[in-house]
């Protein structure tokens, strides 16, 4: 399949995302009031009028399953009288919703559709208790024959990848929970970070027993990411937009970033499919491989040695550790290396999550691929904080949806 490319630049206008640590049921909030900040939020924080946002986009996940709502996309015009009218529209890929979200409001902006996008991801998941909210997350697997009767199916499944590496190319857990500290360690910087207070040390992370006990398979309580109640946006927009916007707010148009490039591909949902496929293949998972080399692609670039930093699908250590050598941070199966000579830490060559990524961060389903292209902007832009990664240019995301089933990769930057 040929790598196709739009001649019209879809730039980046900056974004908001809600603190992940809250737990709106708590705060007795309909999940519409976690979309009414962030869309007001992002508006503020771009200097956009209401009226000058064309389309919207909504990533979710389950919300039919965690809060009994669906047609989320009717929401973002509750949160102020003059987007009403607006054509809006949700997307669903399991935990990709945010990225695939973010695709379609791309092709709108190329194909001249409309010149201003707002893309959304919401998830609210702390409605239910953890075992229940395990199996509604079952669901983004194939649920009769992977998850139906199995508590908590996806920390298993990804503990099978770790399997898997392990069988072809040999891993030490001990690998996984310095994964695991550096995702906990970076989140202590970012503000919006659900663990940002929390303890973890890497020797917590390399222990086992009752105050980290294993969830599934060689998965422990510090590999997996977070349940979390989030929602993050952020504006694209044509070059037509963004030239008047940038007179506007007093910027100049190559001072902000563009998407240089996007790969999607979708492997066979089940994992033992994707991995009988893959049998013959130096990659775990060559679909997801295949979305990183397209976007490399796309954005014009020989590889990762382009690449400043990568916000990555770090659903659980296992799914970080096989991105370092699919993104071409190593040879396929030595990932190892990456972690042990600190490549993947801040101040290493190719930080992965300065933000804290989904472990440190937190994953609310439906936002996180939102959340990654707002962190990549952050970081272009040079607005990260205390999380910046110095001098960052170019900015990769992945975004995972099942178990390794659709595959989004996005990179933000300057050409």
């Amino acid at each position: 399949m040929a790598v196709k490319k739009s001649s019209r630049k879809v730039f980046v206008l900056g974004g908001y995302q809600t603190d992940f640590s809250r737990n709106w049921s708590k705060e007795a909030k309909h999940i519409v009031a976690m979309m009414r900040e962030v869309v007001l939020g992002t508006l503020e924080e771009t200097r956009i009028e209401p009226d000058e946002i064309d389309v919207a986009h909504v990533g979710n996940f389950a919300a039919e399953l965690y809060c009994m709502q669906g047609h989320l996309g009717a929401f973002v015009l509750e949160a102020h009288p003059a987007l009403r009218g607006i054509p809006t529209s949700r997307h669903e890929a399991a935990c990709a919703s945010g990225s695939l979200a973010a695709l379609a409001a791309a092709a709108d902006i190329e194909a001249g559709r409309y010149d201003a996008a707002l893309v959304l991801g919401v998830e609210q998941m702390k409605t239910v208790d953890s075992k229940r909210g395990g199996d509604f997350l079952g669901t983004a697997a194939w649920y009769d024959r992977e998850a139906k009767g199995v508590e908590f199916p996806f920390p298993k499944l990804f503990g099978k990848l770790g399997d898997e590496y392990d069988r072809r190319y040999g891993l030490k857990d001990e690998h996984l929970a310095r994964i695991a500290a550096i995702n906990y360690e970076n989140a202590k910087s970012n503000p919006n970070a659900q663990t940002r207070n929390w303890f973890m040390t890497y020797e917590h992370a390399c222990s086992t027993g009752p105050f980290n006990a294993h969830v599934g398979g060689r998965i422990k309580i510090s590999d997996c990411s977070q349940v979390s109640d989030g929602a993050a946006a952020v504006v694209l927009a044509s070059e037509e937009f963004a030239t008047r916007w940038a007179a506007r707010v007093g910027v100049s148009l190559k001072d902000i970033p563009f998407i240089l490039g996007w790969g999607h591909h979708t492997a066979p949902i089940e994992f033992t499919a994707k991995v009988e496929e893959s049998a013959k293949d130096l990659y775990v998972l060559p679909h997801t491989r295949r979305a990183i080399l397209d976007a490399y692609e796309r954005a014009g670039l020989s590889g990762v040695e382009q690449i400043d930093a990568i916000e990555t699908h770090d659903c659980f250590t296992t799914s970080e550790y096989m991105a370092i050598d699919h993104f071409g941070l190593t040879r396929p199966g030595e990932s190892w290396k990456a972690v042990e000579e600190g490549v993947i830490e801040l101040g290493g060559r190719c930080p992965i999550n300065p933000s804290g990524g989904l472990i440190g961060a937190g994953h609310p389903v439906g936002a996180t691929g939102t959340r990654q292209l707002l962190d990549a902007w952050l970081q272009v832009t040079d607005r990260a904080g205390d999380y910046q990664v110095k001098g960052a240019r170019r900015v990769a995301t992945l975004n995972i949806g099942g178990s390794g089933t659709t595959s989004v990769v996005h990179v933000v930057g300057f050409s």
